[in-house]
C-alpha cells in the first residue's frame, strides 16, 4: 500500500463520500457563514411608539369617539355604552394591538358584538371616523395604513354577529 492510499487519508475517505454529501456539507457551511455574517436586526419601533405612545393613542381614541358620537350612521350603536368605559377599552385595545404595553381587559370582539347584527357599512363608518381622527392628528400615511389594516382584521369578529 502506498502512503497516499492508507486508510484515514483524504484520498481514502473521499472515495466513500457521495457527491451529494460533499455538496450538502458545502451548502451547510455557506448557510452558517451567511447566518453569522448577518446579525439579526433589532426590531424597529412598534406602531404604538410611532403613533406617539399613550398620550397620542388616548387623544386619537377620544377624538374618534367624538366622531362616532356625531355620526348618525352609527351613533345609535353606542347609545347605551358608558363613554368613559368605551374610551378606556378602546384605548387598551389600540394600545395592545399596536404593540404597546397595555393589556386589553374587555371581552373578545365576537363575544362583545354577538347579537348586534352589525353591517359592513356600519363597520366602515366606524373605521372612517377613526381614520378621520388620524387625519386630524396628522398620522403619517404608513402608520395610518398599518392601523387601518389592524382594524380591518377585526371585521369578521364584529360584522354580522
Amino acid at each position: 500500500m502506498t502512503p497516499n492510499h492508507r486508510p484515514g487519508t483524504a484520498r481514502h475517505t473521499a472515495k466513500h463520500t457521495t457527491p451529494y454529501g460533499a455538496l450538502s456539507a458545502a451548502w451547510l457551511c455557506c448557510l452558517l457563514l451567511v447566518g453569522c455574517a448577518t446579525p439579526p436586526q433589532p426590531p424597529g419601533p412598534s406602531l404604538y411608539q410611532r403613533l406617539g405612545g399613550r398620550p397620542a393613542v388616548l387623544a386619537l381614541v377620544e377624538d374618534a369617539i367624538g366622531n362616532i358620537a356625531a355620526n348618525p350612521r352609527i351613533n345609535r350603536r353606542f347609545g347605551n355604552i358608558d363613554p368613559g368605559l368605551l374610551k378606556d377599552r378602546l384605548a387598551e385595545l389600540v394600545c395592545e394591538r399596536t404593540g404597546g404595553p397595555c393589556v386589553y381587559t374587555g371581552r373578545n370582539m365576537a363575544e362583545a358584538h354577538e347579537g348586534m347584527h352589525i353591517r359592513d357599512e356600519e363597520f366602515d363608518a366606524m373605521v372612517g371616523d377613526i381614520d378621520k381622527s388620524m387625519g386630524k392628528f396628522r398620522v403619517p400615511a404608513a402608520e395610518r395604513a398599518e392601523a387601518l389594516a389592524l382594524l380591518n382584521r377585526m371585521r369578521n369578529a364584529i360584522v354580522g354577529h
